[in-house]
């Protein structure tokens, strides 16, 4: 119960559905329809005018709790974007969206990331034949990704999961049937639904 709490408090702390639960988030149980104020005593007394700096903190915060980051691990893949060539904000991005656990939640093999992050924990995913229990592993094109055989027999996997009508993004190849993937792309600026403006975060770290 309080791990539930935690997340739906995030969504209505940055004011908007971070889709952080799955499926619940879609349902009339969503705290974002049932309290659509900040959490606390005074919540819903408490939406005063941003300043500039607090639109950049709470851009940064969103994102974080979107890829499920603390503070440290965060501001690393910022230092990191700012170092290579390109975009430093669609970098950031990129760098987000091609970790394992973001890629297991794009295609559906989990319905959170967090979900997402338990499956690698625990030793279910294969990358290019070799398990993989770091959420954080960076893919890259080429790579491909699997659910061990082991773990396709179990519940979840043979029962639970569905991904009849699921469609994983362009950046990524997938065959449903046998649980396997392969990243043909780096994900482009359109190609990531995640609501985020990436050059709110890069104005905060720069000021």
């Amino acid at each position: 119960m309080a791990l539930h709490q935690s997340s739906c408090r995030q969504c209505r702390r940055e004011g908007e559905k971070l889709f952080l639960k799955g499926a619940r988030c879609e349902s009339p149980k969503c705290a974002m329809i049932k309290k659509n104020y900040p959490p606390g005593s005074l919540g819903s007394n408490r939406r005063a005018k941003p300043t500039s700096y607090g639109i950049q903190l709470r851009e940064k915060q969103k994102a974080k709790r979107i890829y499920g980051l603390r503070e440290k691990q965060f501001y690393k893949y910022y230092t990191i974007a700012a170092k290579k060539k390109g975009v430093t904000g669609l970098v950031l991005l990129q760098l987000l969206e091609t970790r394992l656990d973001n890629i297991i939640f794009r295609l559906g093999w989990a319905y959170s990331r967090k979900m997402a992050r338990q499956l690698v924990s625990h030793g279910h995913v294969q990358v290019n034949s070799h398990t993989v229990n770091i959420p954080s592993c960076q893919i890259k094109i080429g790579d491909k990704i699997t659910v061990k055989d082991k773990a396709k027999a179990n519940k979840y996997f043979n029962q639970e999961l569905n991904l009849s009508d699921f469609k994983p993004p362009v950046w990524i190849k997938s065959e449903t049937k046998n649980l396997s993937a392969e990243i043909v792309a780096i994900p482009a600026k359109d190609d990531i639904d995640s609501n985020i403006n990436e050059q709110l975060i890069i104005e905060f770290y720069s000021r």
